[in-house]
């Protein structure tokens, strides 16, 4: 890690935002955006899971670093955070912690039966298996406030413990693997659960249930993030009710209030600019949200402004490689969605095709989805390749302030959409 004597530090109850760096050299423009727009919010510089650093070929060390070097010579002594995301294994959590990191998200996502809501009753029973717990729930109704209750009713109740049962465990079992490995090093540190990553939406019931397990279980719970209602695709902003979705937040929130209280966490955060008002507002400020991929393709935004030609090759080869490098994310666009660049002589045109949210294409003419998704999947394939890699990095390296100027605004728009929900309150 740098030699340098900064620190993330818990940040407890505070609002955050986790900024992913994938590149190693956002923490410019993060800050940037930080300091003009954050307000109360604090600060993630050092975030990125497992799964990210393994395909960028990054360590926690480098990671950590980078982070802490652009602070460092920005002068930043406000409290930050350093966020070790998705970990499963005691060896991730090691990797990790060896590195300074000190809020650590459980991903217990591989535990979790996927099609626990299609099972019929008689299906649930006969998958069942009796847990220590679910007599702690089986026939009650508890009021969590004045107005929201839950009734755990038997399929409730078991229909919880086959969906999320040896999830449960298996976040026991890390989580205490991480109080015991924080002890060690002598180091402060939070945890997150990570339940986002599924197919179908974690109920209140389910919501209840998990959450008091692992703080009965001794958890050290800052946050906690379900899997929400509507779709949180990546790169893109939230498709579904958003009246539905803001009613969902605030019984998620009561829940997180009654039994910790701990923050509510939105993963999949980047670009959910039309939700961020209604999150800020149903949970009273007690919020994280990460987002990850959206820096690296502001990086492509500021690669389109300074050298065309090469946005436009690594567009082509990111379309090669699509159809494989999605098969891990919730996307819905195909590579119909948005045209090759050959088809596209205006680059400002691409642009928008392949970096805002939605095109404006006429209607009729197959481009719905945005081509954004294309590229945000792809970001390991083109930063590993021999030469799209390099050529990005040397293209920032030269030119930081047009990066910088880039992901300012564009988090910017992030911050004060979620200070707009803060300033509601």
């Amino acid at each position: 890690m740098s030699t340098t004597t900064l620190r993330p530090s818990a940040l407890g109850l505070e609002p955050s935002f986790g900024f992913g760096d994938r590149l190693g050299n956002a923490t410019p423009g993060h800050l940037a955006a930080l300091r003009a727009h954050g307000g109360a919010i604090r600060g993630i510089f050092a975030q990125q899971s497992i799964r990210e650093m393994s395909r960028t070929q990054r360590t926690p060390d480098q990671v950590m670093t980078a982070a802490v070097d652009a602070l460092s010579a920005a002068g930043f002594d406000d409290p930050w955070g350093a966020d070790a995301d998705h970990l499963k294994t005691p060896a991730d959590v090691d990797y990790t912690a060896d590195a300074g990191f000190i809020f650590f998200t459980i991903d217990p996502s591989d535990h979790v039966d996927q099609q626990a809501d299609n099972y019929s009753p008689d299906e649930i029973q006969a998958r069942y298996q009796p847990t220590a717990w679910a007599e702690e729930y089986l026939g009650k109704t508890l009021e969590v406030n004045d107005r929201l209750s839950i009734t755990f009713d038997d399929l409730t109740v078991k229909r919880a413990a086959v969906k999320y049962g040896p999830a449960i465990e298996e976040a026991l079992k890390l989580a205490a693997y991480i109080h015991e490995a924080a002890g060690k090093r002598e180091q402060d540190h939070e945890i997150e659960i990570s339940v986002d990553e599924t197919e179908q939406p974690t109920t209140l019931a389910e919501h209840y249930i998990i959450a008091d397990q692992l703080i009965k279980g001794g958890v050290k719970l800052v946050s906690l993030a379900p899997r929400f209602i509507g779709d949180l695709e990546k790169g893109v902003d939230y498709k579904g009710d958003l009246g539905a979705l803001e009613a969902s937040l605030a019984d998620h929130a009561a829940i997180a209030e009654r039994l910790g209280p701990y923050k509510l966490s939105l993963h999949s955060g980047s670009d959910k600019l039309s939700m961020y008002r209604l999150f800020a507002r149903a949970t009273r400020g007690r919020l994280h949200v990460k987002t990850a991929g959206t820096s690296y393709l502001e990086a492509l935004r500021a690669v389109a402004q300074l050298d065309e030609k090469l946005f436009r090759e690594i567009i082509d080869f990111s379309r090669s490689r699509y159809d494989e490098d999605k098969a891990t994310y919730h996307v819905s666009a195909t590579l119909d969605c948005a045209p090759p660049p050959g088809h596209i002589a205006e680059t400002p045109r691409l642009v928008k095709l392949y970096l805002e949210n939605w095109s404006d294409v006429p209607e009729g003419k197959g481009f719905t989805e945005p081509g954004r998704q294309v590229l945000h999947c792809t970001f390991g394939s083109v930063m590993t390749h021999e030469t799209y890699g390099p050529a990005i990095l040397e293209l920032l390296r030269n030119q930081p302030d047009t990066y910088r100027e880039v992901l300012a605004e564009h988090f910017g728009k992030h911050l004060s959409a979620l200070n707009q929900g803060l300033a509601d309150l």
